[in-house]
């Protein structure tokens, strides 16, 4: 995968998130139709490489976007996520229409606001981009959901969308922290504390509830996984499994992956997050996956 020359810790952590989602992602995606369920159920690997999707493509100019101004800049951020489209990384009917629009020269503050008859999207793609920035503000999980808000709004306004993206970031960066990452339950009690009320927070409510649960897919039946691939009927599962255990990547995506649902996206949010504990994919699975874009690392000066 992209190596990296640019010496900011900050950038560091950030890539290093970028990786483990990613690998969620394209590993997830091979999973994503129903040929591929028997080997799901078995646990086995197809064979590589493996493409990632729209969800790797965003998180990268997240990423990059962080590196060039340190902050999120909407503006910056969304002509990159135009200019980089790719809608053969499956991105979602509605998000290829906005990106088109606004590649042509449209506002994104009226296209996203006008959205599904006015009320924005409350799609899960804001939260799937974000982990590395979680990562890139570890141990300030207050900043981090103010900037996850931020890079939200120029593709999802609805209030849920919106707040699955702070609750992502958040994770993020307590999982960072470095004193070291919290329990699975101080996790999501702190995610919790700091998101605003709505569908996403009580999902992580009920997430916290049931964290003692072995089971993925009575969880999943209880918090959904996707499957609306909306951002309440997504986070809360996927911080749900994170956090039943930020040590072990392969035994996470399994765990999220054999619930079913979104599974790309679902992997890759638990994916971003677990990297940003410092806990890597295996090896094997990062060499069967796509490198990251060579953008990527022309923007870090890589």
């Amino acid at each position: 995968m992209t190596a990296d020359t640019n010496h900011d810790p900050r950038v560091a952590r950030a890539l290093a998130s970028l990786r483990g989602l990613a690998v969620g992602d394209a590993l997830g995606a091979q999973f994503s139709h129903p040929g591929s369920h028997p080997l799901l159920r078995r646990r086995l690997l197809p064979d590589g490489p493996w493409r990632w999707t729209d969800d790797t493509e965003m998180a990268a100019s997240v990423v990059a976007a962080l590196a060039a101004d340190h902050r999120v800049d909407q503006d910056g951020l969304v002509d990159a996520f135009a200019r980089r489209h790719d809608p053969a990384r499956g991105y979602g009917r509605g998000t290829d229409w906005l990106l088109e629009q606004i590649r042509d020269g449209g506002d994104w503050r009226d296209l996203s606001a006008g959205m599904f008859k006015g009320h924005g999207s409350w799609g899960n793609g804001a939260a799937m981009r974000v982990a590395p920035l979680g990562a890139w503000y570890a141990g300030d999980a207050e900043q981090a959901t103010h900037q996850a808000e931020i890079s939200a709004y120029p593709t999802h306004q609805h209030r849920e969308a919106v707040v699955g993206a702070m609750a992502v970031a958040a994770a993020a960066a307590l999982a960072a922290d470095p004193a070291g990452p919290p329990t699975g339950g101080t996790l999501l009690d702190t995610v919790v504390e700091l998101v605003p009320r709505s569908a996403v927070e009580a999902g992580l409510r009920r997430a916290r509830d049931m964290l003692d649960y072995r089971d993925a897919g009575t969880v999943a039946a209880v918090l959904g996984c996707g499957r609306r691939a909306t951002a309440h009927d997504t986070v809360p599962f996927c911080l749900w499994s994170a956090a039943r255990g930020l040590d072990d990547y392969e035994a996470a995506f399994w765990r999220t992956a054999q619930a079913g649902g979104d599974i790309d996206t679902t992997c890759a949010i638990v994916g971003g997050v677990l990297a940003s504990a410092g806990t890597p994919p295996p090896p094997e699975w990062a060499e069967r996956t796509e490198p990251l874009p060579a953008w990527l690392g022309e923007a870090l000066g890589a």
